[in-house]
Formats: structure tokens, C-alpha cells, sequence
């Protein structure tokens, strides 16, 4: 058995630990949340916030995002007043002036709102908060949606970066995973960022997509080659169609799966670095100009529920349907269905509806899965980070080194080249939830 075939099991991506299925299943109370949340704002009065605006014109049958399907923009305004609403409750609440280390616009799709409607919503935002000298704001942008209009407000609104979801250049995919767009969409959105200032570029790509073969994974690498973003995503797609019941548009049969997924992976993997592409963590490149990059090499790389980041702040706060924050002592989720958020927030209380309180055997494994997925090593010489769980997860790894996936010294794990792409694994290793009450059907995408 070769070693894809070996560790291609259902494994969770660990934007959370512990993940979100063994979260408490009583939420915390919204006091709870509002202590957790003021304890983590004192360490030092910086937030990262995250933005998450849910509509999209069009459904994408590969998508596993949280969204609402709409072409009627009379819904953009209402939700916006909620998102306003949820945020004031947060300046009342957090004891000082914000510092904003990180803004992130997810979706759905962000430039589904007006560019008019964004400035409204950002201004409002920016009104109660102060800038650090570093700060960074990004957000999703659709490339058949995003007008050179929602690119030179943004700019003047302090955006600086954005990551655009081309998945794949072939015509065929798009079209049978129904995403409406052109390279040349793709093309102009790039070259009007850059006119404009924007820094960093990131293009979402996607392997394992319906009809994808090696032909395609070449054509749309040579094609990001001709544009050169800073940043890639690299993604395994995740079949997940007892959630996403969208991803039955198309059969199973026009999957790559096993090993013809996993080539598609190493040959793109291959061709990024060949086009000067450095590895970050897990499905992520960058070149080394882009900040991304720089925060790898100085040990200061982050990841939370909106993905990598240069920046870390304790308190990360999420607005919207369905978004999550972070305290790094709990999680909690708002209300996933659009209206439900909107009526709890109209009525002045916080929109959660599940969380987590992380004991302390969490915080430690916590940061040891962190430190992995960003930085692929982790140690324990101090007490504070030791204790049961993580010297039984170490004993699961026996096989992961016999393999070469990893090294370990007395106090150290070290991720060896031949690893990575194994990181979840590795990850869940040390996942004590998981091994406690392994799932009983299937909850979590393949690994690899």
C-alpha cells in the first residue's frame, strides 16, 4: 500500500481545534461569550474582524460555503442595517476603542453588494475603530461580479488585498460546476487591482473537480504563470454531498479520486514551485514578496476560521449569518439562516446559536495543531505546554514516522518534506476529541 493510500482517510481541516462537530452541545450563554470576549479585547484592544455576506446570483455546484441564492438586491441594505446592528453591539460591549489589525470580506459573495452599499457598511464599521501601523484588509472577489468601481472603493477604504475564486481556467469545468466566468474576467480584475494599488492577489484553485484531468491542471498553472498573483490556494476538492446536496448536479463518475486525484495535486504542486511559488502550510503558496511568505520565515504565521494570515490577534470577531468568532478561549457560530440572524440582532441580542468554552486540555492541543499547520513543528520543553492527551496523541504518530512523514526529539515534532501533504493527519493525531468518539458516519472530507 502506497502512502496516498494509506492516509487518504475522511479528516477534518482543523480551521478550529477542537473542530466543529465535537463543539459543546449545550452554546454558551451570551454572557459567557460577552466575559470571553472582553477578557481576550483587554491583552491588548486588537480585533481581527471577519465579514460574512452570504448572497450569491448564481449557485456553484462545488461549493460548501454557507450562502443564500438570490438575484434580488433589495436584500442588500436590510442585512447590511443587521450587520451594522451586531457590530454596535460590540463596541458597547468591548471595554475601549478597537485597534482593527485585520478586516476580511467572505461570502457568498462580496461584491454581490453594491459598491455604494460596501463603502456604507465599511464606513460605519471604520467610524469606531483605530489603525494600527500594520493592518491588512482582503476580501473574496468574484471575477465575473467585481467592477473596477468595487476595487477603487475598497482601495480608498484601506483594502490592499483580495483573493479572487477562479478554480479553473477550462470552460468545461466551469461549466458543469455552473461558475460563470472568463480568464479575460479573471484578467481585468488583476490588472485593475494592480493599477490601483492593491499589493497582494490571491487566485482560489481547486484539484479534483469534475472532469479535471492533468492537461487541465497545466493549462490553468501556465495561465496564473502569465499573471503571477502573490498568493494560491491550492485546495483539495471536498465531495461532500450529504451536506452540499448541490453537489449531486453531477456523478460521481466525473470525480478523479484516489490516485488520479492525488496526481492532479502533485502536479500542481510541482509546477507552482517550478514558477517560483513557496509552500505555506497547507494548500497555500505564496512568492516570497508577498507578506504571507515573510510571515513564515519570521515564525509569525497565523491561521483561523478565514485562513492564513500575517497577523494575529486574540480577539477575532465574525459578523453575519453563520460566521465565527474566536476569543482563543471559546468559538461561537450566529445564526446560519439569514433571517433568524437578522430578527435576533433586531433585537438586540448577540446572534449565537453554538460555541465551545475550550478547557485547558484544548488550549494546549490547540496550539501544538497550530503551530503544525503553520509552522510544521511544534515542542513542549515547558509544563504549560504538556499534559495526558498530547503524549497519548504523540503515540499515534508511531507510524507517521516510521513512514517519514515526520521526526521526533524528546520535546520536539518536526514535519519532514515528505509530510506535508499529509498534514491533516498529522493534526489528527493529536486530536483527542476525535479519538474519544470517533464519527460514526461521515462527517469530514478525504485528507489528501
Amino acid at each position: 500500500m502506497n502512502l496516498f493510500e494509506k492516509y487518504n482517510v475522511p479528516a477534518p481541516r482543523y480551521t478550529s481545534y477542537p473542530t466543529v462537530p465535537y463543539w459543546q452541545k449545550e452554546c454558551p450563554t451570551e454572557d459567557a461569550w460577552k466575559k470571553q470576549a472582553v477578557s481576550a479585547f483587554q491583552q491588548n484592544g486588537a480585533i481581527s474582524l471577519y465579514i460574512h455576506l452570504p448572497f450569491c446570483e448564481n449557485l456553484c455546484t462545488y461549493c460548501g460555503c454557507n450562502k443564500r441564492i438570490t438575484k434580488q438586491h433589495s436584500v442588500e441594505e436590510p442585512y447590511i442595517e443587521s450587520v451594522i446592528k451586531e457590530w454596535k453591539m460590540y463596541v458597547e460591549l468591548l471595554p475601549g476603542r478597537p485597534v482593527l489589525s485585520e478586516l476580511h470580506l467572505g461570502g457568498g459573495t462580496p461584491t454581490f453588494f453594491s459598491p455604494e452599499n460596501l463603502k456604507y457598511l465599511l464606513e460605519s464599521i471604520l467610524s469606531d475603530v483605530d489603525l494600527p501601523e500594520q493592518y491588512e484588509f482582503g476580501f473574496e472577489a468574484h471575477p465575473n461580479s467585481t467592477t473596477k468601481a468595487h476595487l477603487e472603493v475598497l482601495r480608498d477604504l484601506g483594502f490592499s488585498r483580495l483573493s479572487i475564486g477562479v478554480q479553473d481556467f477550462a470552460p468545461e469545468i466551469l461549466e458543469i460546476i455552473n461558475r460563470r466566468q472568463t480568464f479575460e474576467d479573471v484578467e481585468n480584475v488583476t490588472l485593475w487591482a494592480r493599477e490601483l494599488g492593491y499589493e497582494s492577489i490571491n487566485y482560489d484553485l481547486i484539484f479534483g473537480l469534475p472532469l479535471q484531468t492533468k492537461d487541465h491542471i497545466r493549462t490553468t498553472i501556465d495561465k496564473v504563470k502569465a499573471l503571477l498573483p502573490e498568493r494560491i490556494a491550492f485546495y483539495s476538492y471536498a465531495h461532500v454531498p450529504w451536506i452540499k446536496p448541490s453537489q449531486r448536479a453531477y456523478s460521481e463518475a466525473d470525480l478523479p479520486v484516489g490516485p488520479e486525484k492525488r496526481a492532479l495535486y502533485e502536479l500542481g504542486r510541482t509546477l507552482l514551485q517550478e514558477a517560483g511559488y513557496f509552500e505555506i502550510g497547507m494548500d497555500h503558496f505564496a512568492l516570497p514578496k508577498d507578506s504571507l511568505y515573510k510571515a513564515m520565515e519570521a515564525g509569525t504565521l497565523h491561521r483561523n476560521f478565514m485562513g492564513y494570515t500575517p497577523l494575529y490577534t486574540t480577539l477575532s470577531l465574525a459578523l453575519g449569518a453563520s460566521s465565527i468568532s474566536d476569543s482563543w478561549g471559546a468559538f461561537v457560530q450566529n445564526e446560519k439562516k439569514i433571517e433568524d440572524y437578522q430578527e435576533v440582532v433586531n433585537e438586540g441580542r448577540f446572534p449565537i446559536i453554538k460555541g465551545h468554552i475550550l478547557s485547558d486540555e484544548d488550549r494546549i492541543l490547540r496550539r501544538h495543531i497550530l503551530n503544525i499547520m503553520c509552522r510544521y513543528e511544534t515542542s513542549w520543553d515547558q509544563t504549560e505546554y504538556q499534559c495526558e492527551a498530547l503524549y497519548q496523541g504523540l503515540e499515534r504518530l508511531d507510524t507517521l514516522e516510521m513512514d517519514g512523514l515526520i521526526k521526533r526529539y524528546p520535546y520536539k515534532l518536526e514535519v519532514t518534506e515528505k509530510g506535508k501533504p499529509f498534514i491533516r493527519n498529522i493534526c489528527m493525531a493529536l486530536d483527542a476529541h476525535y479519538w474519544r468518539k470517533q464519527p460514526e458516519g461521515a462527517l469530514f472530507s478525504q485528507a489528501v
